[in-house]
């Protein structure tokens, strides 16, 4: 492996919502230029990287498979035989064709895609549009959840000016789902932003009917960096098997640009942090590894695959030890269940129950708790219409794996005395569990509300997600509907009640302004 350069701090972008702190460590390839701007602009850009070259469709499928690029959004799948694909899908097609970028990460333990389009848009709109000239694809869609994101997106759109072909940016509902190749491409081509359920490969039928090549953002700025070195060029940073660098996400709030085969305890070494009780790498689809085995394992997928672990969308969350890792996993799966996208049995009731029966267990339930637990699980898996139901039954099992003594405790009733304080971090700020039963404290009187919370009940389906979102506020009836239909908003709920609204897959909820 490439000796690694010094390590260097990058500049974050203020804004409403989390913005990562960067970092490189070896070939700043991707961050290059960061160091001296938060932002690179389409000048800046130009200046940092050079000119883009043109490759013909046998080109670029040649260098894809000379630094064996792989999607970098979860899956892995080899980006050569997907333009491949899409190749032959747009000759059956008459030569009709798009590219999709996914920008959408639901998951709170991933900014990776956030930082690029933040700070480094031009470089993933580089590797787009290549990939569009090579393949004569008409289109080119991004699909994102942030404003800022789509702001920054719609920035460098307007500085490139006119282009053929067409580019585009689009919000969409922020939810764990939305990333689901088929949702992304509906939610793009103006239709709900939700898994079809469907097996139809978008390079066969994707946006708007047409073949396309769907990847994720990364993997078009991976892309975009090959095109200007080469593979020759490429394969001086990570490992002979898998060359190149990659983004990580680690602790949900900084991301660090890293060669293929790194040392996980030099990645922590470097964000301040150790192992602490255990790593979770991949995020909430992926696998918990022991702070014995991060001292040895190295990030590359050979590697980790001795873990039965994968990178995934590079999350990789070190739990501290003064946490409760049984409390975080039942908030974590609470979260996973209530992002359902409401459209099949095994995710719609499966997950919540999975969660409660979680619950239940390590609120002192008992061994019979931990059971039905194992039950619920294979109650879900390879039934659902995508695979949120199979990640995230993999994800109770990582970590019942993983602690096995702290869950035993809590079932038996002993606990372990110590907070949940969120180092898993889930979007709408759930409430923080306790690691055992206690009372709760009486809540101090709320101010006299300026807004309401109303909900449109011939549209409500009883998801149950804005009683996570705005905890205190939303209270579930027993038919996991809401209690009321009108609620009093005090104004510090006024983001998490927009963010609700945002979130509602059936577009049940408003915010009413009043005295």
């Amino acid at each position: 492996m490439t000796a690694p350069a010094p390590t260097r701090m990058l500049p974050a972008l203020p804004g409403p919502e989390p913005v990562p702190t960067l970092a490189s460590l070896g070939p700043p390839r991707l961050l290059a230029g960061l160091d001296e701007m938060p932002r690179m602009d389409r000048v800046a850009h130009l200046a940092r990287h050079g000119s883009l070259p043109q490759l013909t469709s046998q080109e670029l499928v040649a260098l894809a498979e000379n630094i064996d690029l792989r999607g970098r959004g979860g899956a892995g799948f080899p980006f050569a035989r997907k333009v491949t694909a899409v190749l032959d899908g747009m000759q059956r097609a008459d030569g009709k064709g798009a590219i999709v970028v996914n920008g959408s990460e639901g998951e709170p333990s991933c900014l990776k895609d956030t930082a690029m389009l933040l700070h480094a848009p031009h470089l993933v709109l580089d590797g787009a549009l290549l990939a569009a000239d090579s393949l004569g694809a008409q289109e080119v869609a991004i699909g994102v959840t942030r404003t800022d994101v789509l702001n920054s997106v719609q920035r460098a759109i307007d500085e490139r000016g006119p282009v053929r072909p067409t580019l585009r940016v689009t919000l969409l509902t922020e939810r764990f789902v939305t990333g689901e190749g088929s949702a992304m491409t509906n939610g793009l081509g103006g239709g709900p932003g939700l898994p079809s359920g469907r097996k139809i490969r978008s390079s066969e039928r994707g946006l708007n009917g047409v073949p396309t090549l769907l990847s994720n953002t990364e993997t078009y700025a991976q892309l975009a960096v090959a095109a200007r070195l080469g593979a020759l060029g490429y394969r001086t940073a990570g490992l002979p098997t898998e060359p190149g660098t990659l983004l990580l996400t680690v602790a949900g709030s900084r991301v660090v640009e890293v060669p293929y085969g790194v040392p996980l305890n030099r990645v922590l070494a470097l964000c301040g942090m150790d192992a602490g009780q255990g790593v979770l790498i991949g995020g909430y689809h992926g696998t918990f590894i022991s702070p014995v085995d991060a001292q040895t394992a190295t990030l590359s997928r050979d590697d980790l695959k001795i873990y039965n672990a994968v990178l995934g969308a590079g999350a990789v969350l070190p739990l501290p030890y003064d946490t409760c890792p049984a409390g975080e996993t039942v908030r974590v799966a609470k979260w996973m269940g209530a992002e359902s996208a409401g459209q099949c049995g095994p995710c719609v009731l499966g997950l919540p129950a999975l969660a409660d029966q979680l619950d239940l267990a390590v609120r002192g339930g008992g061994d019979a708790a931990l059971d039905a637990v194992q039950a619920r699980m294979r109650a879900v898996e390879k039934r659902g219409a995508c695979s949120h139901p199979d990640g995230t039954a993999r994800f109770v099992a990582s970590a019942l794996a993983a602690f096995p003594e702290e869950f035993e405790r809590h079932a038996r009733g002993f606990g372990c005395g110590r907070p949940v304080t969120g180092a898993l971090p889930v979007t709408g700020h759930l409430p923080l569990l306790p690691s055992v039963p206690s009372a709760a404290a009486p809540s101090a009187p709320a101010a006299p509300p300026q807004e309401r919370l109303l909900v449109d009940w011939t549209l409500c389906r009883g998801h149950g997600l804005c009683a996570d979102v705005v905890p205190g506020i939303v209270k579930l009836g027993p038919d996991g509907y809401p209690e009321k239909a009108s609620m009093a908003l005090p104004a510090r709920m006024r983001r998490r009640a927009q963010l609700a609204v945002r979130r509602c897959p059936a577009l049940a909820l408003r915010v009413q302004s009043g005295n």
